[in-house]
């Protein structure tokens, strides 16, 4: 008669115990816990270093990673629970090592006047503040004013007149940093660039269109004109046939 379990005896994955590394599956922890049950140290060696080969097979990419029979002992030790006692060629790691938590990453608290110039602009507005030489201090001052248009123009998508940009730098430097009146900045614009590309686009398309009804119009004459030729040279065929079958009194 066929043995049969009742209903409380089945084996589920809920009553089994956790995978501690699931990539090498069920049965490797299972050899592991029966090597730490082993009683001699012999064969606790044996047996360990015959796991050791067959977590390197099931594997294999971890023979990429540098010192990988290291990283295999490791893992030995960790699907053990720190529990087994052979004679490892590397130190067993500690249970604190492999569970250490990271610490917390400290965010930035920091107030941004202008949100759509962003906290670079701020920085490079500080270094340009300890620049000495006036005419690297001027190429430095133009190219932060001509970076915040653009910033600007990105955030508004609409023009700004450089009046405004040279007041906000003029604000953010606390009134070290100036720029001549009479200087224009870089000119920024989006929509007329996407205005130009729908443009270029549609031409294309129409020429595209032109050239393919004109090559149809003329295919359509070719066609028109040889149907027309075949037309009459039946025709013509036809009355000499008849003219030449005409019977003679």
């Amino acid at each position: 008669m066929a043995l049969t379990k009742l209903p409380g005896e089945f084996d589920y994955n809920s009553t089994r115990s956790k995978l501690l590394l699931t990539e090498y599956g069920r049965n490797v922890q299972n050899m592991v816990k029966y090597i730490v049950a082993l009683p001699t140290k012999d064969e606790r060696n044996k047996y360990a270093q015959v796991v050791i080969d067959l977590m390197g097979f099931l594997n294999p990419h971890l023979r990429d990673v540098a010192d990988f029979k290291h990283k295999l002992w490791d893992h030995l030790h960790i699907i053990s629970d720190f529990q087994l006692d052979v004679d490892s060629p590397y130190p067993k790691p500690s249970p604190e090592a492999i569970h250490l938590k990271p610490e917390p990453l400290k965010y930035p608290h920091q107030r941004i006047r202008y949100k759509h110039y962003g906290k670079t602009i701020e920085m490079m507005i500080e270094k340009a503040k300890n620049i000495d030489e006036p005419e690297r201090k001027r190429h430095m001052v133009q190219a932060i004013a001509n970076f915040m248009k653009m910033a600007y123009v990105q955030w508004n998508k609409d023009s700004v007149a450089d009046e405004i940009i040279l007041s906000d730098l003029n604000y953010l430097s606390g009134g070290e940093l100036k720029l001549e009146e009479n200087v224009n900045l870089n000119k920024v614009e989006f929509r007329n660039n996407n205005n130009n590309n729908n443009q270029s686009n549609n031409n294309n398309r129409g020429g595209r269109t032109n050239n393919n009804n004109q090559n149809r119009n003329n295919n359509n004459g070719g066609r028109t004109n040889n149907n027309n030729q075949n037309r009459n040279n039946n025709n013509n065929q036809n009355r000499n046939r008849n003219n030449g079958g005409a019977k003679k009194y």
